[in-house]
This record gives C-alpha cells, structure tokens and sequence, in this order.
C-alpha cells in the first residue's frame, strides 16, 4: 500500500476500522506513567501562493508578526486536520491542501511548550479564488502575498527560516525536516 502524498486519513475508508484493529490500548506497566510524559503542541499550517509566486501572509488580531494561515491542532485533531479547519476559519476557503513540505521542532519559548510545526502545501490561488477569500474578522485584520524577502522583517526569525524550507521543499518535490526553522 502507498501512502502517498494525497493520503488523509480521515478520508480514507477502513480509518475508524485501523483505530479499532488497534485493539485495547497497552495497560500501563506502572501506573500513572502516561500522565507524566511531556505533552507537545502541534499545528499546521498552509504555504499558499499567488500565481506570482508571492507567499499568502495574514496580519493577525492578536501578534505583531505575520503569519500564514493555520494554526495549533485541537486534543485528537491531526496536523493536516488543523490546517484545513484553520485555513476555512481564517480565510472563508476550503482549500486543497496538500502534502507536508516542512516537519519543525520549535523549542520551549517562555510560556509556550515545544511544538511540532507542519507546513502543508496549500497550492497556488488564481485571481477568482483570491476574489472570493473572506478573512475572518475576529482573528484576520488582512492578507497580504509578499516575497519571503518582503516579508522577512514582519515574521519572526524561525517562520522566516520555516517558510523559506517550505518553498524549496514544494519546488523540490521533497518534505523537509527542521529544527527551529533550519533544515537538519
């Protein structure tokens, strides 16, 4: 069986029966142990171009920096599922989103736990798409498409790092694994 790059597993028939086929999970060998391993964040999010080339950026309600869309996946929600519910909420589109380009280890930051960073690829928005984008007010205050050199000063260092991987791993054909935006 392939799982190629179009594989969902949440479209995917037979997917509740894996879980199930799974069986019981193991019993703990000492109790209590699952409670006390580290929890991460994980998210996803879509690089999305114009026809241009240029980069799909949002300018947040609540950060200073850009950033594109997406976001931190909710308790049993996949990464690719994050993103496309992120993607929907925040732009008023059901977008095709493709295949993971970019795998990030982001590290501990103040406040924010480590997380895992998936960069899906959100294709390419012809100008009627584009027209019938409604970013959502709440969390959206605009979109801009951007080079990455444009962009540059308003992303935070590892995003810029991040989307720059991401851009040579949909050109490549490849998916790339980083940490704190820097391709290992």
């Amino acid at each position: 069986m392939s799982l190629g790059g179009d594989w969902d597993p949440g479209s995917v028939t037979g997917f509740d029966d894996d879980v199930r086929a799974e069986g019981e999970p193991e019993r703990e060998f000492h109790a209590g142990v699952a409670a006390r391993l580290p929890r991460k964040s994980v998210s996803g999010g879509a690089l999305v171009r114009d026809t241009a080339g240029l980069v799909l950026l949002l300018r947040p309600t609540y950060k200073p920096t850009l950033e594109i869309p997406g976001g931190v996946a909710e308790a049993g929600e996949s990464p690719l599922a994050a993103c496309r519910r992120e993607v929907k909420e925040e732009l008023g589109l059901a977008l095709p989103i493709g295949r993971a380009l970019v795998v990030d280890w982001i590290p501990v930051h103040g406040p924010w736990p480590d997380q895992l960073a998936f960069v899906f690829d959100g294709g390419v928005l012809d100008a009627a798409t584009v027209a019938r984008m409604v970013p959502d007010p709440v969390e959206v205050a605009g979109v801009e498409f951007l080079t990455l050199a444009a962009a540059t000063d308003r992303l935070r260092p590892s995003m810029a790092r991040r989307l720059a991987a991401a851009v040579v791993a949909a050109e490549a054909g490849e998916t790339v694994y980083a940490e704190f935006g820097r391709p290992v």
